[in-house]
């Protein structure tokens, strides 16, 4: 039976899905956006304060998950304009430690709340 991870640390879910599911020895994180997890407001009064944000709530996840960036194997990032990547890619590559999962990056029309990225995420547990 799959594990569910929660953390108060991350924004509680939208909808009817988990933060995180375990499988296995594998971490399925959902798509993280910019809600801050203590106000559940959001957090992008610009493209730096968002991606830190949505960084710090998948950060907090793997933390709960007793994992941290170095275990992530693969990621997702969904923005809503492909001008943006350059500074979010920036931003994302400073929670590494030199090691970087396989990664897609996507321009999609619309995101929830209207955000401009979403960040999912797979990792293995230790």
């Amino acid at each position: 039976m799959p594990k569910v991870i929660f953390t108060p640390n991350a924004p509680s879910p939208i909808g009817p899905y988990s933060q995180a599911i375990v499988s296995g020895q594998i971490l399925f994180i959902s798509g993280q956006i910019c809600l801050h997890p203590e106000s559940n407001e959001l957090m992008n009064v610009d493209l730096e304060t968002e991606t830190f944000q949505v960084m710090n709530n998948l950060k907090a996840i793997l933390t709960e998950a007793g994992i941290d960036f170095n275990q992530v194997i693969k990621s997702s990032i969904f923005l809503t304009d492909m001008n943006d990547f350059a500074q979010v890619n920036t931003i994302y590559a400073s929670f590494f430690d030199g090691y970087y999962p396989a990664r897609e990056t996507v321009e999609v029309s619309c995101l929830p709340r209207n955000v401009r990225v979403e960040i999912s995420m797979i990792a293995e547990l230790k």
